[in-house]
């Protein structure tokens, strides 16, 4: 585990309770605080250091948890030490380095994956079977949204440039990351949205065209909580995602006369965050170098896709080209 944070807390819970898979390692920068979170989940090693934790040989992944700014920097280090690497979503700060960090995995064969959790969920599993069975027809719209109230009284990291901060790579990814999905890309993205005080973006709606024809229009703010509700609506029927879609969460299948045909319950609704974590363990134990359930060209598009969004609303991190 690099960098003991929040998400890194849910994650390690999560991947304890739900899957035989360990964290055997933690390190921060502060020894002290990788030795708190060791031991608070019987963690047996603790580094003071990234660059201690990489080289640790008992480690065979490593899962990135740091701030989106550097997670281009900490998937390299971790690449480069020979580890295969779980990245928090989103990727990195922008495509070229996410870029980078694929063809950094790519050239030392090692197994990278974008660790956004919705990806690999039952409900959403159910999602794109029902795409691939044709049940909703031809897609013509997605709807998706993404507000918590987290702005300014929230973490502070989400409202520093320098971190990478704003509604957009926290929590619009999801809406954005579901979107691409479903639609199968992406060919035109147009976004409206409004800055906080310190040139992050505070609220955004995006609206994005898919190469069959069908439009999503997606929402995300930090500056109050919404429904969190996704749907999918096609020619014959339409699916239904219950508030916070991207958590375990209940699927309805609608019929052209709005009526419920068939739904589907997620059996639990706690440590969601497993199923990436046994993903990720299934596909380091078969040799695999990324997941057929978010290939790692999929995780570049969407980057772009966000890249875009942030010159549409005049947004730029420091230190980025």
């Amino acid at each position: 585990m690099l960098a003991p944070g929040g998400i890194a807390r849910d994650w390690t819970a999560a991947l304890h309770a739900r899957t035989t898979s360990r964290v055997v390692a933690v390190g921060s920068r502060s020894l002290v605080r990788a030795e708190a979170f060791a031991s608070d989940f019987d963690v047996l090693r603790a580094h003071g250091s990234y660059e201690s934790l990489v080289a640790d040989d008992h480690v065979d992944a490593i899962y990135i948890a740091s701030p989106h700014s550097e997670h281009h920097a900490h998937a390299q280090l971790a690449l480069d030490a020979g580890k295969p690497v779980l990245v928090e979503k989103a990727f990195t700060r922008n495509a070229i380095e996410a870029e980078a960090v694929i063809d950094s995995a790519q050239a030392r064969g090692l197994l990278a994956v974008e660790a956004m959790w919705t990806r690999f969920l039952p409900h959403v599993d159910v999602v794109r079977r029902c795409l691939e069975d044709g049940l909703l027809g031809q897609v013509r719209a997605v709807d998706a949204d993404h507000g918590q109230r987290l702005y300014p009284d929230g973490p502070r990291r989400l409202a520093d440039p320098a971190l990478a901060g704003g509604a957009l790579l926290d929590l619009a990814i999801y809406p954005v990351s579901f979107a691409h999905l479903v639609l199968g890309g992406f060919t035109a993205v147009q976004a409206l949205g409004v800055l906080a005080e310190t040139g992050v973006d505070a609220s955004e709606t995006v609206a994005v065209t898919g190469p069959d024809g069908g439009i999503g229009t997606l929402s995300s703010t930090m500056l109050a909580n919404t429904a969190c509700a996704a749907s999918v609506s096609g020619t014959s029927a339409r699916l239904e995602i219950d508030g916070w879609f991207y958590q375990p969460s209940t699927v309805r299948l609608i019929d052209g006369d709005d009526r419920e045909i068939d739904r589907y319950e997620s059996a639990s609704r706690t440590h969601g965050l497993a199923y990436e974590a046994a993903e990720f363990a299934r596909l380091l134990a078969e040799g695999r170098t990324e997941s057929d359930l978010l290939p790692l060209t999929e995780t570049l598009r969407i980057m772009q896709a966000l890249d875009e969004v942030r010159r549409q609303l005049g947004v730029r991190f420091p230190g980025e080209d």
